[in-house]
Parts: C-alpha cells; structure tokens; sequence
C-alpha cells in the first residue's frame, strides 16, 4: 500500500510539472498593467515654470561659407529652413536664477540638404551656451550655438524670465549705427 501512496504521490507531481512544458497561454488579466500607486518618473513642473512649449530659444546660426550669422528664435517643436539648411528646436533649458553655476542649454537638429535632393542629418544632440566645446556641430559649412533660453521660475523676479544672453550689449551697439563685430556673433567667444 505504501508503495501505491508513493506512486500516486509521483505521478501527482509529475502531471502537476507538465504545464510547464508547454508555451504559457497569454492571460489578458495578469497581463494587462496594474495602476501604480507611485509617482511618474517625470514630476511636474512646479508652478510658476515655463511649461516646454512656451519657451523661447534664441540660437545662432553661422554659414561659414559667406560668413554670414544670424539669431534663430524659435519655440520647441518648430523648424526653421534656410537655404539648405533646416535647424530645429527639441527643448531649451536654463538653470533657475538661484543655481551658482548658470548654464543654457538647447536640444537642436540640424538637417543638411545633398547634392543629390536629399536631407542628411549633421547633428541631433544638446548644445550648450557656456560650455561649446562640449559638444560642438561638426559641419564644414554651418555652425549652431545657443544664445538664450527664455523661461520663468517660481518664486523669481519676472525679469529672469527674459531672454538671459550677455548679447544685450553687442545688439544695443548695433541698433546705434556702430559698426557691427562680426566676431561677436561667432561662437568661438
């Protein structure tokens, strides 16, 4: 009789094993996704800050061919084209006016247009305005580099919320009839 209960008891955990050999079923209610009591991974903005597509960039825009630069002013999410270049604005950031080390950053594609028709993208990367070196668009004709990110912070004067570039005294010159530095506008400074 023993040997009888240890059979069954064999068998029993034999059968019990066997769905594990074939492919699990899909069950539609263990998969579908459980409602997280935890926070999203991106917190939102505090209030009082600039929400992304509100901000305004200033980039700069060189063509090394004719020596010709220019300001780019655009908002996340828009393009512009000139020529046969496209320069578009993913995201801007600045750091709130309280942070010791003040930095500017703009998440920027360039697209190239070919000989052939076609459009190759050069560049798809964070440009920041106090640190070019850090990552630079290599290109022999065009060069782009941040100049401003206009946002507000909470708790900040409203004047911070204004295009933050030390530029304000190269333009002031301009608007005067002095003579334009063409050097100023590089972002070699």
């Amino acid at each position: 009789m023993t040997r009888l209960t240890a059979a069954c008891a064999c068998l029993g955990l034999l059968l019990a094993g066997c769905d594990r050999l074939t492919p699990a079923k899909p069950d539609p209610a263990r998969d579908q996704p459980q409602a997280q009591a935890t926070t999203p991974l991106a917190s939102p903005l505090p209030a009082g800050t600039t929400p992304m597509p509100e901000r305004v960039a200033t980039l700069g825009l060189l063509n090394k061919r004719n020596g010709i630069a220019r300001d780019v002013t655009l908002k996340p999410g828009q393009a512009l084209r000139i020529k046969d270049v496209i320069v578009r604005l993913r995201a801007c950031e600045r750091t709130p006016p309280w942070e010791f080390d003040q930095l500017t950053g703009a998440f920027v594609q360039v697209d190239v247009q070919q000989p052939g028709g076609g459009w190759k993208r050069v560049f798809s990367g964070w440009l920041y305005k106090e640190s070019p070196g850090l990552n630079v668009v290599e290109h022999p004709v065009y060069d782009v580099w941040p100049k401003s990110c206009a946002m507000n912070f909470p708790g900040a004067p409203e004047e911070a919320g204004t295009l933050a570039d030390d530029n304000s005294a190269s333009s002031d010159s301009q608007e005067e009839g002095g003579a334009a530095d063409r050097s100023s506008a590089s972002p070699s400074n």
